[in-house]
């Protein structure tokens, strides 16, 4: 193989695993820290902190190339997802198994690193992420397993920190799962009509004319848990100044995807992440000032 056929097959590896759109990384990173921080009382280990922001961007590559070898029947018959590698053919579906089972590999070599019951919670992440693509076959919000999948992060995170898992472990899940429906149903109202010829699932299908207002609940029910987390750790105005610039920005969004055009519900979609950062942020401040 000569360098330029490497540089194509690299450059066809990178977008099957989506290194060129971050923010799926950055959705699944910011509930992670979140736990980390919550876990740590602001003041997290930096190997572990760096073994958890390399493991979230290595499971959000492997979770892509699972999720692209499943729908590589569908993808080429969906407008955005035609060009995908596996789509077109520029990689096989060898070497997308290969790329898939590498980087879980490389994954749960990071959590050996740690106890046992975080080494138990990853594989238990592992298989959220292997059955997520199928659920679009016969769930009506596979949304929904995406915020466990995407949010199992956080009970590792405390398991790792302390070796035992907290009861605002599962209010911080719940946390993510509402969000996850939030901004994937975004994402999904942007594929609605194929996905309604091709015959696969999604919450956008699901509440139908009610998705906007739908969308809005689930922000309203994330940030009401948030609030909760807030009050039960007794936490003050920088936190509290991060859940407010959130609301700001999900009220933002509700002007992007009110009229439902799709390239508006993209951007809300994407705007997730700073969503994601002002949570944290108000979060760290928290902390910081605190002590």
């Amino acid at each position: 193989m000569n360098f330029e056929n490497l540089s194509k097959k690299l450059d066809a590896y990178e977008r099957l695993m989506r290194l060129d759109k971050p923010v799926g990384i950055l959705l699944l990173l910011w509930p992670t820290l979140w736990a980390l921080w919550l876990a740590s009382r602001g003041v997290p280990d930096w190997i572990t902190l760096l073994i958890f922001i390399t493991g979230a961007v290595l499971m959000r590559s492997a979770g892509c190339v699972m999720n692209d070898i499943a729908d590589r029947k569908y993808d080429g018959l969906v407008e955005r997802t035609k060009n995908r590698p596996l789509a077109t053919g520029e990689v096989s579906l060898k070497e997308a198994y290969c790329l898939a089972a590498g980087l879980c590999l490389m994954a749960f070599a990071l959590v050996l690193l740690f106890n046992k019951t975080t080494i138990l919670l990853s594989l238990a992440a592992l298989f959220l992420a292997a059955t997520y693509p199928f659920t679009k076959r016969f769930l009506a919000i596979p949304q929904a397993y995406l915020g466990l999948a995407f949010g199992f992060g956080i009970p590792m995170a405390f398991a790792a920190v302390n070796d035992y898992i907290p009861p605002l472990t599962w209010v911080l899940l719940a946390t993510n799962v509402f969000w996850a429906v939030a901004y994937d149903t975004e994402y999904a109202m942007v594929d609605r009509d194929d996905d309604l010829k091709i015959g696969i699932k999604s919450s956008a299908i699901f509440f139908g004319q009610y998705d906007v207002i739908a969308v809005m609940i689930c922000y309203a029910v994330m940030l009401g848990l948030l609030g909760y987390v807030g009050k039960f750790m007794s936490f003050e105005k920088y936190y509290y100044l991060g859940l407010g610039s959130a609301l700001g920005l999900v009220l933002g969004q509700y002007q992007l995807i009110k009229t439902r055009d799709k390239n508006n519900c993209f951007y809300a979609f994407l705007f997730n992440n700073w969503i994601g950062l002002v949570l944290f942020l108000g979060l760290a401040a928290q902390y910081y000032f605190r002590r």
